[in-house]
């Protein structure tokens, strides 16, 4: 995945460093940097975006089905937070959960406005799969994000970020700003219920 920072973050935005030691040697904590963001610090915008893109993304691209779209929700996402990082209250909870409401709603967003470019003939046979395998792997996806819409929201946002977002538990945990073992709890009804609406589906 290839997503450049956005647009919204100026060049000539501050560089911040304490002591001499690089921002992302420091272990500042995601409401530390955003809070650092408000103040447009660049560096701390990087790492908050190095820290997340990917999680976002992979988000994204679950709900939204398309690289390029779901590419875009990351690039709204990010820009959000830098222009609206001074609305941040720590005191209301971590970052990362607000983060993540930021992402939903940019992702929501972008369903929201979401346009079809007519589709083209091309000159050359494709590699890609062909109609028998495309049904099947569309039969299979839809069955399971039929699925996955059948969990509670808790136990869909846990394991849509483990296997979409390829996070660890223990980040999931930071994301969601939730105990570790709530988050293994979530995943491990969320995957019985989701096996078991799987099954019923082929009966």
């Amino acid at each position: 995945m290839s997503i450049a920072l956005p647009a919204a973050m100026p060049h000539g935005s501050s560089r911040e460093t304490t002591f001499g030691s690089p921002l992302h040697e420091r272990g500042l904590t995601d409401g530390d940097l955003i809070r650092r963001v408000a103040r447009r610090d660049a560096d701390a915008f990087e790492l908050l975006y190095r820290r997340y893109a990917r999680p976002v993304f992979g988000l994204a691209l679950r709900r939204l089905g398309d690289r390029m779209r779901a590419e875009d929700a990351v690039q709204e996402t990010f820009a959000a937070i830098w222009r609206s990082a001074r609305t941040y209250r720590p005191e209301r909870g971590p970052g990362a959960p607000w983060l993540y409401t930021v992402a939903r709603n940019a992702i929501v967003d972008r369903s929201r406005n979401r346009s079809e470019p007519p589709a083209e003939v091309p000159d050359t046979a494709s590699a890609e799969p062909g109609p028998a395998e495309r049904a099947e792997t569309s039969y299979v996806s839809w069955r399971v994000h039929r699925a996955l819409e059948g969990l509670g929201g808790n136990e869909r946002d846990v394991i849509e970020l483990a296997y979409y977002g390829e996070l660890s538990q223990s980040e999931i945990a930071d994301f969601l700003g939730i105990p570790l073992g709530t988050v293994k709890t979530r995943t491990r009804a969320g995957l019985s219920h989701l096996a078991d609406l799987l099954e019923g589906d082929l009966q």
